[in-house]
C-alpha cells in the first residue's frame, strides 16, 4: 500500500466503520487511548498533545469533529480547514492510529461505542467537564488531562493572523 493509502486507511466516518478494527484492537489486549478535537489550524501544541496522549497506551483514537461540528462549536467562520484535510494531517502522525469522524457537538455517544481504556482531554477542562468521563470510569477505565503548552491554541493563533491585516 502507498503512503497516502496508509494514512487513508487510518480515517473512519463514524464508529459503525471502525467497529471491527476496534474489536480486534480489544481482543488483542491493546491499551485502547480516546482523545477529541477540531483540531482545525493544527499547531506544535497539537502534537504535544498528542504525543503524550499516545505513550498512554498503545492505540490512540482521534474523534474528530466533523466541518457542521466544528461550525456549530466555533462559529460560522470555522473549520479554516476542512474535515477530510484536518483528517488527513492527524493521519500523517505516527503515533495516532486511528481517526474516527463524528457529527455531534461532544463525542458521548463515540465514547460509549468505543469504551476507551483511557480517556484524555487538556488540562483546560475539569475531570467532570470531559464528555464521557462517567462512561470511561463506569466501566474501568481512566479519566486524565494533559497538561498544555502555554500560548498554543488555535483560536489565539487565527486571532494573532487576523490582526496581521
Amino acid at each position: 500500500m502507498n503512503h497516502l493509502g496508509r494514512l487513508q486507511s487510518k480515517i473512519f466516518p463514524g464508529f459503525p466503520e471502525f467497529s471491527a478494527i476496534c474489536n480486534e484492537w480489544k481482543e488483542n489486549g491493546d491499551k485502547i487511548v480516546f482523545t477529541n478535537g477540531c483540531f482545525d489550524f493544527i499547531h506544535r501544541g497539537h502534537i504535544d498533545y498528542l504525543a503524550k496522549s499516545a505513550d498512554k497506551g498503545d492505540k490512540l483514537i482521534v474523534g474528530l469533529n466533523t466541518d457542521e461540528s466544528v461550525s456549530l462549536l466555533k462559529g460560522p467562520l470555522r473549520p479554516l480547514v476542512d474535515q477530510q484535510s484536518r483528517a488527513i494531517i492527524l493521519a500523517a502522525l505516527e503515533f495516532v492510529d486511528a481517526i474516527v469522524l463524528f457529527p455531534e457537538e461532544t463525542p458521548y455517544r463515540l465514547i460509549k461505542n468505543i469504551l476507551p481504556d483511557v480517556l484524555i482531554k487538556g488540562n483546560d477542562y475539569a475531570i467532570e467537564e470531559i464528555a464521557g468521563f462517567d462512561v470511561v470510569l463506569g466501566h474501568g477505565g481512566i479519566v486524565t488531562t494533559i497538561e498544555l503548552i502555554p500560548g498554543y491554541s488555535s483560536s489565539a493563533l487565527i486571532e494573532k493572523i487576523r490582526q496581521l491585516k
